[in-house]
């Protein structure tokens, strides 16, 4: 299996360097179970999906905790059959034949709840692509249920659905999304929007 992500920080300020650097030390704690690689347009980060979405999630609250308006970009995936398998994606969700769906549901609700909160409110948007399986739409009419029920549903919009609340349970209701719906060790990908502060709340 291999599960990453390719993501940019964008602050809205003139200080945007400092912005970025500050923020990086957030990833310090994960740096021993991720692979990091960053160009002039976005920074991947290989590992397993809660390392990763925990990453992403103390990144960008560092980042928002100054006030200004950022946003973060990501577009994720697992199980992506041109990558090579990874020991450092190996996780057991990955693993296995697929649970019924209303047993994934109610295990990404307890994930959630469990969360402590970071703190800092967000807005979100993402969609889900579930790939090379007949029944997607099951999967992802599924997911949407759960979304609905994970406390942070804000509407849903053409192509996407917002979310809406605390940092901590939007990231890891996006998270529980990407790995519990679609098959195990199938293809699974995201492309996810999270704003924090912005002049134009909606």
């Amino acid at each position: 299996m291999f599960s990453g992500a390719q993501i940019s920080l964008y602050p809205m300020s003139d200080e945007f360097v400092g912005v970025i650097l500050g923020s990086l030390s957030a990833l310090d704690p994960y740096r021993d179970r991720l692979r990091i690689e960053t160009d002039d347009i976005s920074t991947l980060l290989v590992g397993t999906p809660d390392v990763v979405f925990a990453a992403m999630r103390d990144l960008f609250v560092a980042a928002a905790k100054t006030g200004k308006h950022c946003v973060l970009h990501a577009t994720l995936s697992r199980g992506c059959p041109g990558e090579p398998d990874d020991p450092i994606c190996q996780v057991a969700e990955m693993t296995g034949p697929m649970r019924p769906l209303d047993e994934r549901k109610a295990q990404a609700l307890a994930a959630v709840a469990a969360i402590p909160s970071s703190g800092q409110s967000v807005a979100a948007q993402f969609s889900l692509y579930t790939l090379g399986i007949g029944q997607h739409m099951d999967e992802i009419y599924g997911c949407i249920d759960f979304i609905k029920t994970s406390g942070v549903f804000d509407r849903s919009k053409n192509f996407c659905t917002k979310l809406r609340g605390d940092a901590a349970p939007v990231f890891a209701t996006v998270g529980e999304a990407f790995v519990r719906f679609g098959p195990p060790q199938g293809h699974v990908t995201i492309d996810l929007t999270v704003s924090a502060n912005s002049p134009s709340k909606a």
